[in-house]
């Protein structure tokens, strides 16, 4: 069976080989939050600061990491350097199981950190090398719907190897060894990057020649536009996975259900993905306007909600919205820059969302301390009202390069 790409055809195992890569996203750090409080217990002489370093350390060294690879992408073979970051994440996983004290488990947390940094851009990266137009809009919809699909499902593997041993859930970090067998599906079928002419240039950006991608192959202006509205909404909904238990429990809900109503976060983040053209087609300019009214009515269901099932609806708007928010960004960046580039200029995009995730506990802590609140409430009400300026600058400026995603692909 051979897959269309606008371009061309290509077999379905190089797809799937793509795909799983796309699911390795997800994993970077899960393995660690089921036994993170079973550690003090396993390790007694640790600090809570050792205990913490184990779920940071990955996320702190993704960044860097990220935007290394995407600049390698431009000198060294891609599936060369996907193998190599595949081959360090999986020395990860087997170093983990075998790993008995404190120190070894914080070393391979760094090694981790780096294999992940190396093969994040390239799942988007690969998409770009070949796949074009709607179909490459479609494939970049479907790895975020594997990513997120992924992430709800090792999450509950994790949790149950969790119970059996403290050890196991550092199995999911062997999955990179499928990516390793189908890297050589993509070696075979990875063409070169193909040559731009100024006709493809206006094609692939939608404006006039004053949008040129200058000398460094990349239009900078439109790629910080696109990094910072990604950045902020990722900002915008990771509090329902940070807060949500925390408010649930200022409600007196039960907080064993905070769980589900993550996984049904992540799950609407998943479904657009399979629909994203279908989404595109329908709300054209509107399209980013739409998300943020989505994820801003999202916040308030779950402000005024009193029942769980509001707060579950709650967490289904912001994910939908992000769901549609997140494969568009990547493709408008595949938009910002030479054939050669767009992996670097994705990289830089990718690389915003990990330090939004980073960041978003310390900036809700500034603004409570600020303003001396205490309530859970604060982190919705607070994301709610950007959320909806956001959506009003979304429609104010729709026909902006950021905005307009009725802009046709090359």
């Amino acid at each position: 069976m051979r897959i269309q790409t606008g371009q061309g055809t290509i077999p379905l195992i190089t797809l799937i080989g793509i795909w799983s890569i796309s699911a390795l996203n997800a994993l970077p750090g899960l393995a660690v939050s089921p036994i993170l409080g079973k550690l003090s217990a396993i390790f007694p002489h640790s600090t809570e600061l050792d205990i913490q370093m184990l779920s940071s350390l990955p996320s702190l060294l993704i960044i860097p990491f990220i935007i290394l690879s995407g600049k390698l992408t431009e000198k060294v073979n891609n599936i060369f350097l996907l193998q190599v970051g595949l081959v360090i994440f999986s020395l990860s996983g087997v170093l983990y199981l075998v790993s008995t004290k404190m120190w070894q488990l914080i070393a391979v947390s760094a090694l981790l950190g780096v294999g992940s940094g190396l093969i994040v851009p390239l799942s988007t990266g690969l998409i770009s090398r070949f796949f074009t137009g709607t179909y490459r809009t479609k494939q970049f919809g479907l790895s975020s719907a594997i990513t997120n699909v992924t992430l709800v499902l090792a999450t509950v593997l994790t949790g149950y190897l969790a119970e059996v041993n403290w050890h196991l859930p550092f199995v999911v970090y062997l999955f990179p060894l499928i990516s390793i067998v189908l890297s050589f599906y993509l070696k075979k079928n990875i063409s070169p990057y193909p040559a731009v002419s100024p006709q493809a240039t206006q094609n692939r950006t939608g404006t006039d020649t004053n949008n040129s991608f200058g000398k460094f192959g990349i239009q900078i202006r439109h790629l910080i536009q696109i990094m910072l509205f990604y950045g902020l909404a990722t900002y915008l909904v990771i509090i329902i996975s940070f807060n949500l238990p925390f408010l649930m429990k200022e409600y007196h809900f039960t907080s064993g259900n905070s769980g589900l109503m993550i996984s049904l976060f992540f799950l609407a983040i998943m479904a657009p993905g399979f629909v994203l053209n279908q989404i595109v087609s329908y709300f054209g300019k509107k399209t980013k306007f739409a998300c943020m009214l989505s994820i801003a009515a999202g916040m308030a269901l779950i402000l005024v909600s009193r029942t769980e099932w509001l707060i579950g609806l709650g967490c289904i708007l912001a994910g939908l919205g992000y769901g549609v928010i997140q494969p568009i960004a990547y493709d408008k960046t595949t938009r910002t820059a030479i054939p050669a580039k767009v992996t670097l200029a994705l990289a830089f995009v990718m690389a915003m969302n990990y330090l939004a995730i980073l960041l978003c506990p310390f900036i809700i802590n500034v603004f409570k301390d600020m303003f001396h609140i205490e309530t859970q409430q604060f982190a919705f009400i607070f994301n709610m009202i950007i959320a909806l300026a956001a959506a009003v600058w979304a429609y104010l400026k729709q026909d902006s390069f950021l905005f307009n995603d009725s802009f046709k692909s090359a």
